[in-house]
């Protein structure tokens, strides 16, 4: 395992929309142990992949209850709403508020290739959605309440 650097905003990657993941090995497991360290070591509760510079759909993710890993994942569902504020390890020091569902339902594959559904509400349902839109080249910059 090791520490990555971390893509600011400005480079192009943090803008591109993200591959699917499609070999669930070794390579992969690499990707998300150092994400993990990566997270940790910057004081995140969350990391996608191209924020350290790979074009793929992983994302780990940490409020407090352990680490979760979603390979490809997709939100299947939401439900109410929340604002607060938000900050990114790839945005330094802009913090500002942003509108998300309270709720969130995501489908995701594990590191082994196998499918689960996991449900999230407050912190998580946020960094749900946070995470997965960095799979698709957006910034929480770019939904910030006007």
């Amino acid at each position: 395992m090791a520490l990555r650097r971390v893509t600011k905003m400005g480079e192009p990657v943090l803008r591109k929309v993200c591959k699917p993941v499609k070999n669930f090995d070794e390579k992969l497991a690499v990707l998300l142990d150092d994400m993990a360290d990566t997270m940790y070591h910057a004081d995140g509760v969350g990391l996608a992949a191209p924020q350290v510079g790979i074009l793929k759909r992983a994302v780990v993710i940490d409020v407090g209850d352990g680490i979760i890993e979603l390979i490809n994942p997709e939100i299947i569902s939401t439900g109410g709403e929340q604002t607060d504020m938000e900050g990114c390890l790839s945005v330094d020091d802009i913090n500002e508020e942003v509108t998300r569902p309270n709720y969130v339902k995501v489908k995701a594959f594990d590191r082994n290739g196998n499918e689960f559904t996991m449900e999230g509400e407050g912190l998580l349902a946020r960094a749900f959605c946070h995470e997965i839109d960095h799979l698709d080249g957006i910034l929480f910059v770019d939904r910030v309440n006007k």
